[in-house]
């Protein structure tokens, strides 16, 4: 195994701050997330939570504090160089190439996390044949990733004409198709309808086991937070306010002040 993967630790946040103007959006954020775990954030709307998301894969620079993912920094980089430090995000609003097709969408997240020195307009013009070998690895890859996603027989559907819930799954598949192990999901069940959301749940715990990742996910449905998350973390008014098991959250007085309400523990 490459020494870039035997760090315990997938994700190291220390004392993350990120100030716009005369707003901080984050004070003094810190969070360790252990390798292979489903680790959740919530916390009300305007918490911060995409902010975090958003200087974790290099949106924004912190103003101050670390970042560090299998060891390795990410402070300084920019998405695409966090993308190839095999970290990828989903986000909130379906961001997929709409007029093109399903398999299409996929190809593009591998062509971008490959490092052939044969990709380029030259291999292109000239095919050759590692570059044409690389070609078939990648269709087999994404068709084999729609596959286990149930959405191989849409590959050659445009991303637009896909159901709401399966441009999801999509937005899914084009992040681990980059080679990712460690997933942002930015609430992935937004909008989902609730055996949309019992399947997610499921898919998220088969993409942990499946594909030997972690994943860090922002959600405000806290059935599926608490169905699948291992630890989950509390943010509010941009401040790290607790952090424990499913069991622990729900019966935390300050969270339910804050967030969960006064029935979350009944």
């Amino acid at each position: 195994m490459s020494l870039f993967f035997q760090e315990s630790v997938a994700l190291k946040v220390e004392k993350l701050t990120m100030q716009f103007g005369w707003f901080k959006a984050l004070t003094d954020v810190s969070l360790s997330i252990k390798k292979n775990n489903i680790f959740g954030l919530i916390g009300p709307n305007g918490a911060g939570k995409t902010t975090l998301f958003n200087l974790l894969t290099g949106v924004y620079q912190p103003t101050s504090g670390s970042v560090e993912a299998f060891g390795k920094t990410l402070l300084g980089l920019k998405p695409h160089e966090i993308t190839r430090r095999f970290v990828a995000r989903t986000f909130q609003n379906i961001r997929l190439f709409k007029e093109l097709s399903v398999l299409d969408n996929v190809l593009i997240s591998l062509d971008h996390s490959s490092t052939s020195k044969y990709r380029g307009i030259l291999s292109s013009m000239m095919q050759f044949k590692s570059y044409r070998k690389t070609e078939r690895l990648h269709r087999d890859r994404a068709n084999h990733l729609l596959e286990i996603f149930n959405l191989h027989h849409r590959r050659h559907r445009r991303a637009c004409d896909l159901p709401y819930g399966d441009q999801r799954k999509l937005e899914i598949v084009r992040a681990l198709a980059t080679g990712a192990k460690l997933l942002l999901l930015d609430e992935p069940a937004a909008g989902l309808n609730i055996k949309e959301t019992q399947e997610l749940m499921c898919m998220v715990q088969l993409i942990r086991d499946q594909f030997d990742l972690t994943i860090l996910l922002i959600e405000h449905d806290m059935k599926l937070v608490m169905g699948v998350c291992e630890r989950i973390a509390v943010l509010d008014y941009g401040c790290h306010i607790a952090e424990g098991t499913p069991l622990e959250i729900q019966k935390n007085e300050r969270v339910i002040e804050a967030y969960l309400g006064k029935g979350a523990h009944a």
